[in-house]
Order: C-alpha cells, then sequence, then structure tokens
C-alpha cells in the first residue's frame, strides 16, 4: 500500500483546496521542489501533482513548477541510489504532444481526467501511443462522474466509465470521492471497494484520508485491488505522519519497508 502524497499546483505554489474550490485554497510552501524533496525525505515512494490552475484552464499553466518537482526527485534519487521514483500528473492535459513532452520532461504517469470523459477517443489514442504511461482520473460524487475541476456533474456511473477505459489499456486509476476530498472526514472505503472489485487494473483511492485508521482500513482491503492512498492535507496538517502511516501499511501489507527518510 503506498501513501503518495499530493503536490497541488496553483500559480507556481503548493495549495491544498477543500472540494476542489480554488477559492479555499490554503497555501503550503512557496517552494514545490523543496517540498517534494521533503516528501521524499519522509519515505515517499511516488508522488502525485496536479496543475489545478491547468484542470480550470485546460492546458498546462503550472510547467516551471513541474520541473522544478523533478529536478528535486532526480536529484534526490541519484544521492540515495535509488533508480527510479515515479511521478504522476494529471491537470489540463488535453493532447498527445503535451502527453509526450512531460513523459520526456521524466514524469511517470500521465493522468487524464476531465478529457477522459469528454473525449474518450482521446484517452483511446493515449493508451495506444504511451502503453504503460496512462493513469486515468475519476472524481466522483454519490457515483457519478464529475468534470471541468468537479465544477459540472456527468450522467455517467463511475462503475461504467472504469470499465470502459480499462479495456483502452490505462494503466490505472485515482478514484477520488470529491464530497470528502480536503475534509479529511475518512476514505470512502465502500465505494473505493466496489470500484476495485468491478475492475482488474489497480485502484489508487482519493479523498478525505484523516489518520492511521484511515490507513489501516485501506491495508485490511488492500487485496480487492487498491494499491495505494493520495495524502493531501492529513499530511500537510499533520493529522498523519507519512513516515510512519508508510512503515505501518508496509507492516500490515507484508512489504519491505524503504529505510530511506528513516531515521
Amino acid at each position: 500500500m503506498l501513501l503518495i502524497p499530493a503536490i497541488d499546483l496553483k500559480d507556481g505554489h503548493c495549495v491544498r483546496l477543500k472540494q476542489g474550490d480554488m477559492d479555499l485554497a490554503t497555501v503550503f510552501s512557496d517552494d514545490p521542489g523543496a517540498m517534494a524533496r521533503h516528501w521524499l525525505e519522509q519515505g515517499a515512494r511516488r508522488l502525485h501533482l496536479v496543475d489545478l490552475n491547468g484542470a480550470f484552464a485546460g492546458k498546462p499553466k503550472n510547467e516551471g513548477a513541474v520541473k522544478s518537482i523533478l529536478k528535486a526527485v532526480q536529484a534526490f534519487a541519484l544521492e540515495n541510489d535509488i533508480d527510479e521514483i515515479p511521478v504522476q500528473l494529471g491537470g489540463g492535459i488535453r493532447d498527445l504532444d503535451t502527453i509526450e513532452r512531460y513523459l520526456d520532461d521524466g514524469i511517470s504517469y500521465i493522468i487524464i481526467g476531465t478529457a477522459a470523459v469528454k473525449s474518450p477517443g482521446f484517452l483511446h489514442d493515449a493508451c495506444g501511443a504511451f502503453p504503460g504511461h496512462i493513469i486515468v482520473g475519476l472524481d466522483a460524487k454519490d457515483g457519478k462522474v464529475a468534470t471541468d475541476g468537479w465544477s459540472k456533474m456527468s450522467g455517467h456511473e463511475v462503475i461504467d466509465l472504469a470499465q470502459k477505459f480499462e479495456q483502452y489499456g490505462v494503466e490505472s486509476i485515482v478514484y477520488t470521492d470529491i464530497g470528502r476530498d480536503g475534509m479529511m472526514g475518512g476514505v470512502n472505503i465502500e465505494a473505493t471497494v466496489r470500484l476495485a472489485q468491478a475492475v482488474r487494473i489497480p485502484i489508487i483511492a482519493s479523498g478525505g484520508l484523516h489518520n492511521l485508521a484511515d490507513v489501516e482500513a485501506l491495508c485490511a482491503v488492500q487485496d480487492e485491488g487498491i494499491e495505494g492512498v493520495i495524502c493531501g492535507r492529513s499530511i500537510y496538517e499533520g493529522t498523519i505522519n507519512l513516515n510512519e502511516a508508510q512503515l505501518r501499511a508496509d507492516e500490515l501489507t507484508g512489504e519491505l519497508s524503504d529505510p530511506v527518510g528513516e531515521e
């Protein structure tokens, strides 16, 4: 079970939103690269980046910040003799040229959200052009998928779309319960498990993570096909200690702990 720190980018800063509202942004750092390094030092083995401005604009808006993060990640990996630290990125990615550019820069996985729902042909083409590098982000409330930075509700059922996109060849699915995101009210375990059981590809949980009990609850259902969880406000506000939580997850799921970041 991977605990994956989220670095949400708005105007070049690291922020957290409540329920996707750009007007409810809390700035946590003015140095995205330093923030990335901080989480790696705390034992993170993967990072989740979101270009928030890009998600609303429909095109990349924080490429400079993304590059500073990648530079920090690559330096950390070199210093600690780590072959690769995967970085996944979403927000405003609407064409194959943008995907190729980001992959060339060093991004490991591209997350396609709104464009997957509105332009499934684009997602299909992306999976064909960049196999193994495409993740779908499905943001939902009450089982229905939301788009456009959560500002619009579609009539699509999450499970129906997930099964369709699985056939396209997506690598995994980031599933966010938008009613819980940024609220630290607990992960929607039931809905996440229901989705994981409906597909064969891995699910990454997102939205509502609050404390170690939430991590333990996810570990208990990992075998259903849940490979990780996005950590946002909980690690920034300190209700979860990332290093301790990852070690606990390793203990519960039988993985060898990574010494990087430990005292």
